[in-house]
């Protein structure tokens, strides 16, 4: 694993630290979430290892905190994480091969695997998605194990802005990728058909549908062999 700091460059490793500093703080807020919604401290804190997937499980949370089943929960949270088999096809070349396919696999976040396909360079790649997968792992589980201890005192995460944290650093992740007119296209597909599906689908369906977006994406055409 040494390797793979040292391949960081100084200022993809402060990008992936300022990420995992912001995903720390989103921690907080869905620790402290679940507690105020009713639930032991323990869950949250057992998700954050087992599952590792904010969105989903949030998801969850928000459906039983809300009185729904926890199964029904959990086949939202599955149908929110259907957007790793693409993320998995992406960076597969990251992750690498044998034994490794299981630990990164499960460090497979939205955030690590924007930070490796923004890397041409191989070594780079494989550094920057298993440094942001460890990283954000670690700040994440240390974030939501603060957040349950103070569950009882912020149970409004909106009153302190900590709910804009984690889409404005997906934000800032993708802008450099809009540089390409077939990936704009795409992403404006995308978004078009999440702001049109969301009145009408449950949450965390429209990010699926958005995904017909990748069938306006034109892969750039390879350089002939010399």
């Amino acid at each position: 694993m040494r390797s793979i700091w040292r391949t960081l460059d100084r200022r993809l490793a402060r990008d992936i630290g300022l990420v995992c500093l912001a995903d720390g703080v989103v921690g907080i807020s869905y620790g402290a979430i679940s507690v105020g919604g009713g639930l032991p401290w323990w869950v949250p804190v057992l998700l954050s290892i087992v599952v590792f997937a904010g969105a989903s499980q949030f998801l969850f949370v928000g459906i039983v905190a809300a009185g729904g089943s926890p199964i029904a929960a959990m086949i939202a949270g599955l149908l929110v994480n259907t957007r790793h088999v693409p993320f998995g096809l992406a960076v597969s070349d990251a992750i690498g091969s044998g034994w490794r396919r299981w630990p990164g696999s499960h460090l497979m976040t939205d955030e690590n695997v924007a930070f490796a396909i923004g890397q041409d360079d191989p070594r780079q790649r494989r550094a920057a998605y298993w440094a942001g997968g460890i990283g954000i792992f670690i700040c994440w589980n240390l974030g939501t194990l603060i957040g349950s201890a103070a569950g009882s005192v912020i149970t409004d995460t909106d009153a302190f802005g900590l709910d804009a944290a984690f889409p404005a650093v997906l934000l800032a992740l993708v802008l450099p990728a809009l540089r390409d007119r077939s990936t704009r296209t795409a992403a404006l597909v995308g978004i078009v058909v999440a702001l049109a599906t969301t009145p009408f689908l449950p949450a965390g369906l429209p990010v699926l549908c958005a995904l017909t977006g990748l069938l306006f994406y034109r892969t750039p055409a390879l350089e002939p062999v010399r």
